[in-house]
């Protein structure tokens, strides 16, 4: 359990920096600060995926929240607008804790009160409780609180705003209000068990999310509030946000969720508290797809991408002791294979994949992998996988998309005008800023992994042509690999080499020519790859992207986008790094500890997105979170170093 006390509650500043999230498991999440404040266009109460996973349509905002005592009023919401904080209700907040889901308690008035929401698993609705930590006696005072929502319903990417075409109208039934301001989005209905509803029907305007103020976008909102609803405090106060119609039960939807979620624990084995948050927290991107799952790369913002989802399969799945979703992912993911690549991401309007990568294509080879690696299941690719995975390779031969080939000396060529193939993948416009055209280094390391994977697949299925043609193919890339990619001067790997040039920045990539389970390099070529890494790139919270002694080198990422994306790779420190660099650290000092180097990750997990870890960080101290405070990539790659190391 995390919890924060009354100091950081009560501090604006830091209450509205700790944000936490709620998923569904189909795409949809309700996210907040623990302020109650919005920073975030994103922040809202219901996120509904209307196609799962994606489809994300923001519903319900917030709810203005009234507590009343004997006829006195107390605002507990807090909302920023221009120049002015009101309310003020975070003033009012005694502790905020994970414990799983989020929970709030209030002193106002002499009377505590908690606050619970939470997601049921595989619903588009948000449960939001209200209750006395102490009921009063009969002398005791007259207790209720009031509840107005505030309306959004725009796609999640944008701001609302007041508009003549918004349908002011709420329908009222037995135990349940519904709204539909828009006829071509879902009617959204409030279960509840209020003892009264009274029209309002106002705009709140120009509340202020100055996050995205920051980030260079538009951010102010107005939010539709339509009606009031009053509780008598004498029982909990329930109110269910839910694009169903149908009779739910909070306390049952409730228990099923703890229990869910305690089960996950528990079958992960996980034995100790961080490792067991992180197992939660790994729960919140495994999504369904279809009939299948895929990964959320990250929130609030992304989609599921191919390359974030094949590297973070072991961790999400395999250490969270998930066998089944890892071969579920693997199977679904097969289906979208096309001239031998996979998808890169599925657009969140719902039109065709983008295949506009090299290495989540290569990635999928590793996660099948260390699924077999974990299940012995070669079943699975023997019946199923190997012809398609040899049919990857026979594509990458033969040339697909992007100019994606493999060259006369047996590495694989990437790139065309415009296009950005690798995880370094900033574009602004038409500008790429880290195209990386040629043969990156990663991407051999990939190559020769999957190609020896292949081998090995092969001399076990007894397909003795195909393991001669794998193993000859992967000991050319070796021999050429070392040939042109070793930087003598240095002592470390070049990190794009094409027609000859060789890029000597210092970047991370290299360290993937050690990690992976099958590397080209020797072990005292690893040894000073691995101490380079450490010297110019390794932070207490992942990898630099880009060494402090380059001239290029960025280290604060902030601004409008541009600016951020400018500094993307240039410096800012990658969290999922880390998960490579202790695989190679292990592998060139056997034995040595690793705690060192995941010590920054157990403070953090309590100081961005609670119980997460974000995208990125500032390159330098000290080291401010930003990117999604929720990273699919960056909470695989930390669990599974610490549960499962490399199957």
């Amino acid at each position: 359990m995390i919890s924060f006390d009354y100091d950081i509650c009560t501090n604006f500043e830091a209450a509205t920096s700790r944000e936490w999230l709620e998923t569904n498991g189909i795409g949809g999440y309700a996210f907040g600060s623990i302020a109650g404040a919005h920073t975030r266009r994103y922040h809202a109460l219901l996120t509904a995926a209307t196609r799962p996973p994606l489809g994300r349509i923001t519903m319900l905002s917030k709810f203005e929240e009234t507590l009343v005592i004997d006829g006195e009023r107390f605002e507990l919401s807090t909302n920023q607008y221009p120049g002015a904080i009101h309310p003020s209700g975070f003033e009012c907040i005694t502790g905020f804790r994970l414990d799983p889901f989020p929970i709030w308690t209030f002193l106002a008035g002499g009377i505590e009160l908690e606050k619970k929401v939470f997601m049921p698993h595989g619903e588009n609705s948000v449960v939001v409780r209200y209750g006395l930590t102490s009921k009063p006696g009969r002398r005791g005072p007259k207790v209720s609180i009031e509840l107005r929502p505030l309306l959004s319903f725009v796609d999640y990417h944008h701001m609302p705003h007041q508009n003549d075409l918004f349908d002011t109208a709420y329908r009222v039934g037995d135990g349940v209000v519904s709204v539909k301001p828009y006829a071509e989005m879902p009617e959204l209905y409030f279960h509840h068990n209020a003892v009264s509803i009274e029209g309002s029907g106002h705009w709140y305007q120009n509340l202020e999310c100055p996050i995205e103020k920051e980030r260079g976008f538009d951010y102010q909102e107005d939010l539709f509030q339509p009606f009031v609803l009053s509780f008598d405090l004498k029982r909990d106060a329930v109110v269910i946000a839910s694009t169903l119609d149908a009779v739910i039960d909070a306390m049952r939807l409730e228990k099923a969720e703890v229990k869910r979620r305690k089960s996950l624990v528990k079958q992960a084995k996980a034995k100790d508290e961080f490792a067991q948050q992180l197992v939660q927290a790994a729960d919140q991107f495994v999504v369904q797809r279809g009939d299948g799952h895929t990964v959320i790369a990250g929130y609030p913002w992304f989609s599921d991408w191919g390359r974030d989802t094949m590297i973070s399969l072991p961790g999400l799945t395999l250490a969270a002791g998930r066998p089944e979703i890892g071969k579920n992912i693997i199977l679904e993911f097969a289906k979208h294979i096309s001239e031998g690549m996979l998808p890169n991401r599925f657009p969140d309007a719902g039109e065709q994949p983008e295949y506009n990568t090299v290495d989540a294509t290569l990635w999928y080879f590793e996660a099948i992998r260390s699924y077999v690696g974990f299940t012995s299941d070669y079943g699975l690719v023997q019946e199923v996988l190997y012809e398609k995975l040899a049919d990857i390779i026979d594509w990458h031969l033969r040339g697909t998309r992007y100019n994606i080939h493999v060259d006369t000396d047996g590495l694989l060529y990437a790139g065309a005008p415009g296009v950005q193939l690798t995880w370094m993948d900033a574009k602004v416009g038409d500008l790429v800023i880290t195209p990386r055209t040629g043969k990156p280094v990663e991407i051999q390391a990939l190559w020769y992994n999957a190609l020896r994977i292949m081998a090995d697949f092969a001399g076990r299925f007894d397909k003795g042509d195909d393991k001669a043609r794998f193993d000859a193919m992967a000991d050319l890339a070796k021999l050429s690999f070392n040939a042109v990619f070793w930087n003598a001067d240095g002592e470390y790997l070049y990190d794009v080499v094409e027609n000859g040039n060789r890029d000597a920045s210092v970047r991370p990539n290299q360290i993937f020519a050690v990690s992976l389970p099958h590397s080209m390099l020797d072990t005292e070529r690893s040894r000073k790859v691995v101490e380079k890494v450490e010297a110019e790139l390794l932070t207490p919270v992942g990898l630099r992207s880009l060494s402090p002694s380059d001239p290029a080198y960025i280290p604060i990422y902030i601004g409008p986008p541009f600016e951020r994306d400018s500094a993307y790779h240039q410096g800012t420190v990658w969290a999922w790094l880390i998960g490579p660099f202790v695989d190679a650290y292990r592998k060139v000092f056997p034995g040595m500890a690793i705690q060192r180097f995941l010590a920054g990750f157990q403070a953090h997990i309590c100081e961005a997105g609670i119980g997460q870890i974000s995208e990125i960080f500032d390159a330098e101290a000290p080291h401010a979170p930003r990117g999604c405070p929720a990273q699919a990539w960056s909470v695989a790659e930390v669990l599974r170093v610490i549960v499962i190391g490399k199957h």
